[in-house]
């Protein structure tokens, strides 16, 4: 391969922004995701940080939310407020889209970034929620990225920081929650989605070289893999971009 496969991730969400798309943004791969859109698929798309800068000019990348560099050219520079207050406007329709990292993934998209273990006596303490938990519960999309292996895909999550469709068909709707919910996993082997009856993940698109069961043999959990077809690896135009304009010093990638 001519490209990495944190590259492929990267490009692999990229694809998921479409024009009009309002991106809520976090610090590393998806910050480069976000920016690659702009530049390949979504030009018309805006990206809004945590911090409150909404539609950056971005001609560098930021190393996290809170660098200066967010708030460049931006159209707005406001505060927490506003970017949660964006984050739940639903005048939008269905286009703001959320990019979240965790620890674990089950099979209806739940997320813990808390801990693993017991929680009063944990293994390991992660940082927790942040504001994941607000754009998992309030945004009407969301991309997950995810490192594939099978601690990280448990059949319970150790802690439920963020919720995905909770238990099922319902479990959203149950809990009070607005609708919406993950659209994709996207791992360094291959992309998952969600059935749109039972909630349960399933393999969409595995990357050249790796085979469905290479992906089922990382996971405690099975999922359906009969629709599963390889994904199109990064064409030149898509990987220039990445390296020459998103990432040219590799900070992130």
């Amino acid at each position: 391969m001519d490209y990495t496969l944190r590259e492929m991730m990267a490009i692999m969400a990229a694809r998921e922004i479409h024009d009009g798309d309002i991106v809520f943004c976090g610090t590393g791969i998806s910050m480069v995701a976000a920016m690659a859109a702009k530049h390949i698929s979504a030009p018309q798309s805006i990206i809004f940080f945590e911090t409150g800068a909404i539609d950056s000019k971005l001609e560098e990348i930021p190393m996290a939310v809170s660098d200066s560099r967010v708030m460049y050219g931006a159209a707005s520079n406001g505060g927490l407020l506003d970017a949660f207050a964006t984050m739940q406007n639903r005048i939008t329709g269905d286009h703001v889209i959320g990019i979240l990292g965790a620890a674990q993934v089950d099979k209806y998209g739940n997320l813990n970034s808390t801990c693993i273990g017991d929680y009063s006596n944990p293994r390991t303490r992660f940082s927790g929620s942040g504001g994941a938990c607000d754009v998992a519960s309030f945004v009407p999309r969301c991309i997950i990225f995810m490192q594939h292996e099978k601690r990280k895909f448990p059949v319970k999550v150790d802690y439920l920081t963020s919720p995905g469709y909770l238990d099922g068909p319902k479990g959203r709707e149950n809990a009070g929650l607005m609708p919406g919910g993950p659209t994709a996993v996207i791992t360094n082997m291959g992309v998952m989605r969600f059935d749109n009856t039972t909630k349960e993940m399933y393999l969409a698109g595995y990357y050249p070289g790796i085979t469905p069961r290479k992906i089922l043999d990382n996971m405690e959990f099975s999922v359906d893999i009969s629709k599963a077809t390889e994904v199109p690896p990064p064409t030149t135009k898509e990987l220039n971009i990445l390296r020459e304009k998103c990432d040219p010093q590799r900070l992130l990638l």
